[in-house]
């Protein structure tokens, strides 16, 4: 990957983390954000398009105007807990059997017990997260039309620049349109057509995931060649593998099979030769981590220049608490005594912590216990899984001792050959030696010493399901696996707290879907509850 040919990661963030072209202060999630500059004389200088782009990825990182809080983005909420990835990790695991949290914050507890509500400030907060940055996006296209160029006298060089700005700003819009559809359903479609102030409808999740398709092949060609672009932007590789994961999870999705074309994105990103596995598992999660050959996607963060209290500050501080030695995790200042994980977790590697499978390695169990009596208040009850470190991968803390510098890898090659096995099994082709060799690929890895492979008799859909949360866990994958094998509601699987009792219990069906927030559907008509009769 040519990830030292071009700026590097720190001179990038530093830019997301000074554009300041629009206005913090988001209320009414699904109303354009007023400019607090006028795009008459903003646009004379031709960096601004530049940095405008720059503030569509910081908005993945950062959570305002400063860092890691002040002038936020999004109102009524503790900025922190407005972060993107904060939010989108949160309704990924915490609902599942990967983790819990012993914090108390109102509304936090539900989001373990399944117990939400319209008013959650959660899942308001993420879905306001997610009409935020398309809001932003629509808003670049708006100004970056051929048009709008010509008429500020922009040279054909720049236009041609800002063209393949465009292209990235519309992945970021369907990144977050993806996210929107998986977690709450039917959500409005606007795009920069939408004319400003008016109150959208909802569209279907079929209608949703049919203008995403469309606008990632649209955009693939004018992307650069995956691997080939500048670390932490969107490239073809990152195209693929959203593809990817709106493929596989299209059943779902209510648009029927298409495991065929999942994987045959699999393939793509495979094929292209950009990526390979890291030699070191841990090495996708450290604060040295932008080294890995095996991250296609990352969200960036940075000690010193992209600070938020949550993302990957979350993730490395609230996993650390008991008897830990934070400096070990490059957090000399100490932990914050939240995150661990269910016993249920721990029994799905061989062994529990300590196995041979290494991934088992990043469970901490000195002073805690497996079991999860009380959820709430105490955090040496269940394994501690410190698996995001803001130390390097040759033991040098990150720049900064409580903000990392570890980036989020939202999308990486293991993730790809499991897709691939699992397409495969589902009907979608490619041929059994290959989804078994990607497979033993990732468990390979995972026993440096050797006995991870496994036989093809054994690669069934039931394996491959529990090798996503040994392989993946904590990495925002877990709810929406869970739903595509049908495990996440009903009484099939159960884990603990589920439901809100110990050993876990059985869900309503409509917990599958986040509710639309009760203060968007009172201010506008126009949309109406997923699911009225639960929530």
């Amino acid at each position: 990957m040519q990830r030292d040919s071009v700026m590097r990661k720190n001179a990038w963030v530093s830019l997301a983390a000074l554009a300041v072209l629009l206005a913090a202060g988001c209320t009414d999630v699904t109303t354009e954000p007023q400019s607090t500059v006028s795009s008459a004389n903003i646009f004379d200088d031709p960096s601004a398009y530049r940095s405008f782009l720059a503030k569509l990825y910081a908005g993945l990182s950062v959570t305002g105007q400063q860092g890691p809080a002040g002038a936020a983005d999004i109102e009524g909420i503790d900025e922190g807990f407005s972060q993107y990835i904060r939010g989108l990790w949160q309704l990924q695991e915490l609902p599942t059997d990967e983790a819990v949290i012993q914090w108390g914050d109102e509304s936090l507890p539900e989001l373990n017990t399944m117990a939400w509500g319209s008013a959650n400030r959660f899942t308001t907060a993420f879905y306001a997260r997610i009409f935020f940055q398309v809001s932003l996006a629509n808003e670049f296209l708006r100004e970056t039309t051929a048009a709008k160029l010509t008429e500020r006298g922009a040279s054909a060089a720049l236009q041609a620049e800002v063209d393949a700005y465009r292209a990235e700003a519309r992945f970021l819009r369907a990144l977050s349109y993806w996210h929107g559809m998986d977690a709450f359903g039917e959500i409005p479609l606007l795009t920069e057509d939408h004319p400003v102030g008016q109150k959208p409808g909802q569209a279907s999740r079929a209608e949703i995931f049919e203008f995403v398709v469309d606008e990632l092949n649209a955009i693939r060609p004018e992307l650069p060649q995956a691997g080939a672009g500048q670390y932490g932007r969107a490239d073809q590789g990152a195209v693929m593998m959203l593809l990817a994961k709106l493929h596989m999870n299209a059943e779902a999705y209510g648009v029927g099979d298409q495991y065929t074309e999942a994987l045959a994105a699999t393939e793509a990103v495979i094929g292209s030769g950009a990526y390979q596995l890291a030699d070191s598992y841990m090495l996708n999660f450290l604060a040295d981590n932008h080294t890995s050959p095996e991250i296609i996607f990352p969200v960036t963060f940075d000690g010193l220049h992209t600070r938020t209290w949550g993302g990957t500050t979350f993730l490395v501080n609230a996993a650390v608490g008991g008897s830990m030695d934070p400096a070990e995790y490059g957090i000399p200042g100490g932990g914050w005594w939240g995150l661990r994980v269910t016993p249920e977790f721990v029994a799905l590697f061989p062994g529990g912590a300590g196995s041979a499978d290494e991934r088992s390695d990043v469970l901490y169990t000195d002073g805690q216990t497996l079991e999860i009596n009380t959820l709430l208040g105490d955090f040496t009850q269940g394994y501690a899984a410190p698996k995001y470190r803001n130390i390097t991968s040759t033991g040098a803390q990150g720049s900064h001792g409580t903000h990392p510098d570890t980036d989020f890898p939202m999308f990486r090659l293991a993730d790809a050959y499991l897709m691939y096995a699992e397409a495969h099994l589902r009907g979608g082709g490619g041929t059994a030696a290959q989804a078994l060799d990607y497979v033993n690929d990732v468990r390979r890895r995972a026993y440096d010493g050797g006995g991870g492979e496994i036989t093809a008799g054994e690669l069934t859909l039931a394996f491959i399901l529990d090798e996503r949360a040994r392989e993946l866990f904590w990495e925002a994958h877990r709810r929406t696996d869970l739903i595509r094998y049908g495990l996440f509601t009903g009484g099939d699987y159960l884990w603990s707290w589920k439901g809100g009792v110990q050993d876990g219990e059985a869900t309503e069906p409509c917990k599958a879907l986040y509710p639309l927030p009760a203060s968007e559907l009172l201010s506008n008509p126009n949309l109406t509850q997923n699911f009225p009769e639960c929530y």
